[in-house]
């Protein structure tokens, strides 16, 4: 795996500005042409690279600073562009946004010089004509390291208006390397945490992918983007790939030859999940079975532990609730002491009701729906013993939810949250992890590791 890898990371002065359409158009276009291409979402959202999956037939992948770390950013890229031609990798929000009160960490300038990739500016030009020159000098010069290689100017609203924005940023120095007008085909739809999940569109997905794949490459010059990318230098400090069987698991016991099962929850109702978070089950030495929890009214067969990560339950109470016989079966499961994981959704699952419909019943605990967000990221440290970390672990995580669980917290909690207002949060039962924090496992292999040994000894 070459280390410089042709790479470009489009990103945006704001969240709004069209960074998704650019970036998922931009995959399918090179893909259309025939390349391997590599798929990247900055930070910890989970719904973008959906679309990027459906764009390059390859799994999205997240390159996450804070969650993961700024020395994982490197070998993660490298990992998920094995055997691929070009990377493409979305930004988050603005391109100077990161985590907060953490200076540049985690946003995508951060990102981008720890690949040292050129970065493709996606400017909203719908209200703005001179003033566009301005605003780009602005983000092209802030920092010196951040490499602002072209502009894609969005939502133009005629030949006049693309001619004026032309002229103005002949003087900015920075070449234009496309020009979108406004189509309403392209658009996604959103709701209460972004846009809606490739999984729950299906059909309508691959449509919206293929306008934006069309839009681009009627409007970019992919030659030009292709040329860009390829002046993007090895990524810095020697990295290697990162890999989920490092270090390697050796069985030791005549018990650790079997490939314990671990369901993992799919579907419509959780589709947020790490694509190294199954790699890492795997390498650790499990079976991974994926099962929807809308449909399936049983765990697969043999499961000896269960992960559940995030989703939306809340759009999918009612057919989730009259699940009865899965209900059941995942509440046998935890009750008799399997390893269980269940991370924001799926803490909501294993309640006793959710908006005041049944739920698992595997906590004494009660979730609704709020009009309030809770969004950040979290420095968390385990406040004992679980299924999935030793006492004192320390893990950084993100939360993103317009939920309540009520109480925020059992008698044994997941996690103690660090900064300025420390809580404790989530529950710890027997083999039961449950919490609204995301975290990423790549950040710490030995919580696969552990998960799976527990499942092989429960």
């Amino acid at each position: 795996m070459s280390a410089s890898v042709p790479r470009l990371v489009i990103a945006a002065p704001s969240s709004g500005s069209g960074k998704t359409t650019v970036a998922t158009g931009l995959m399918a276009a090179f893909a259309a042409r025939g390349f391997a291409v590599s798929p990247h979402k900055v930070g910890p959202d989970y719904i973008d690279p959906g679309y990027h999956a459906l764009a390059t037939g390859r799994a999205g992948r997240n390159l996450d600073a804070y969650l993961c770390g700024p020395e994982l950013v490197g070998p993660l890229f490298l990992h998920g562009a094995r055997g691929c031609e070009i990377a493409v990798v979305e930004g988050v929000m603005g391109l100077y946004d990161g985590a907060a009160g953490e200076g540049e960490l985690a946003s995508t300038a951060h990102v981008a010089k720890l690949l040292r990739a050129p970065v493709v500016l996606v400017v909203d030009a719908s209200s703005q004509s001179r003033s566009v020159a301005a605003l780009v000098h602005g983000f092209a010069s802030w920092d010196p390291e951040v490499r602002v290689g072209g502009v894609i100017l969005n939502k133009v609203a005629s030949d006049r208006h693309e001619e004026l924005l032309r002229e103005a940023l002949e003087q900015a120095g920075v070449p234009v390397l496309g020009v979108l007008r406004r189509v309403a085909q392209v658009s996604t739809p959103s709701r209460h945490l972004g846009l809606v999940p490739v999984a729950e569109r299906q059909g309508a997905a691959v449509e919206a992918v293929a306008a934006m794949a069309a839009q681009v490459a009627d409007g970019c010059d992919l030659g030009a983007l292709e040329a860009l990318a390829r002046t993007a230098g090895a990524v810095p400090g020697g990295s290697a790939p990162w890999t989920p069987a490092s270090p390697t698991h050796q069985p030791t016991r005549p018990d650790e030859q079997r490939a314990p099962v671990v369901a993992v929850a799919g579907g419509p109702a959780f589709t947020f999940s790490y694509a190294e978070h199954t790699e890492l089950l795997i390498a650790a030495g499990a079976e991974v079975a994926v099962f929807d929890p809308l449909r399936d009214e049983e765990l697969p067969d043999g499961t000896a532990g269960l992960v559940i990560g995030g989703g939306f339950p809340e759009v999918y109470v009612s057919e989730l609730s009259a699940n009865e016989p899965l209900r059941k079966a995942v509440a046998a499961l935890a009750e008799s002491g399997a390893p269980v994981a269940a991370e924001c959704a799926g803490l909501l699952y294993l309640c006793r009701e959710l908006d005041g419909l049944p739920m698992c019943g595997v906590l004494d605990a009660r979730a609704r729906m709020t009009e309030r967000l809770t969004l950040g990221y979290r420095d968390a440290v385990a406040v004992g013993d679980s299924v999935l970390a030793a006492a004192g672990t320390r893990m950084r995580g993100h939360e993103f939810h317009r939920t309540a669980v009520e109480p925020g917290s059992g008698a044994e909690p997941a996690w103690g949250v660090r900064g300025a207002r420390p809580r404790v949060e989530g529950f710890v039962q027997r083999g039961v992890h449950a919490s609204y924090l995301h975290t990423h496992w790549a950040s710490e292999p030995g919580v696969a590791r552990r998960f799976v040994e527990r499942c092989r000894t429960s």
